[in-house]
């Protein structure tokens, strides 16, 4: 397990190396609406080629349920963000993060999607223990076969029971999404406006939990094409008050 980067480690890359895309949006940020400090850890996606090794593993596997598979040549990193790719045939990728492995605290993610319905963007927390379904998993930004709504699954327990909610949105463009989870329960942000919220506590992961990003193939009986998954910057905060 690798231990999260400093915080000012994370503050001299904002002021040195933020692209104008990345530091435009931060006033339309949970973050920043709702004052969460100085970020522990993340990815600016400042930076050219395969995704920094040292900050994620990059998935070489079958694809989401056996459809396709995931290769790393299908993620790059282009300057400013990072693009997932997904050819017709389901060949996609995703990326799971080796920062900010944490039980409660707040991510958030800058994200834009568009391309066939058949790929669907994914944000989501993992648990650490890859005890899947029993110790949960957070789907808080995910398109389900529409690029113009967004959706948030909270999944919870053996059964994989789950909580959710949906709105309008055009996916195409960017938006900023955000989770913060804490013993109190799960609340989700788009834009830093609350939309979802489960405050049971039978709900809550037993553990800590990781940031993956995925663009998975769902194949259906239309005509196959291509998708693209875009992520402009991952940050990750520590744990608030209740009163924050």
């Amino acid at each position: 397990m690798r231990a999260p980067l400093m915080a000012f480690g994370i503050a001299a890359l904002f002021l040195a190396g933020c692209s104008a895309t990345s530091a435009q949006p931060m006033t339309d940020s949970a973050a920043a609406k709702l004052d969460w400090g100085t970020p522990i850890a993340g990815d600016e996606f400042n930076y050219a080629g395969a995704p920094d090794a040292a900050k994620w593993t990059v998935y070489d596997s079958d694809g989401h349920a056996g459809n396709g598979i995931r290769h790393p040549r299908q993620v790059t990193v282009d300057g400013s963000k990072m693009v997932i790719t997904g050819t017709p045939d389901g060949t996609t990728a995703g990326i799971s993060a080796k920062f900010g492995l944490q039980l409660y605290g707040r991510w958030e993610v800058r994200a834009a999607g568009s391309g066939d319905d058949e790929y669907h963007l994914v944000s989501i927390l993992w648990p650490d223990s890859g005890n899947w379904p029993c110790d949960g998993e957070v789907d808080y930004a995910e398109t389900t076969g529409d690029w113009n709504r967004i959706s948030f699954f909270h999944h919870y327990g053996c059964s994989n029971s789950k909580t959710s909610m949906a709105k309008a949105l055009d996916v195409n463009e960017f938006h900023n999404y955000a989770v913060d989870w804490s013993p109190q329960g799960i609340v989700g942000y788009v834009d830093g406006v609350k939309w979802f919220e489960d405050n049971d506590p039978a709900h809550q992961p037993p553990g800590s939990m990781h940031q993956t990003l995925q663009l998975d193939w769902f194949p259906d009986s239309t005509p196959n094409g291509p998708g693209e998954m875009r992520v402009d910057w991952v940050r990750v905060y520590a744990q608030g008050t209740p009163s924050t």
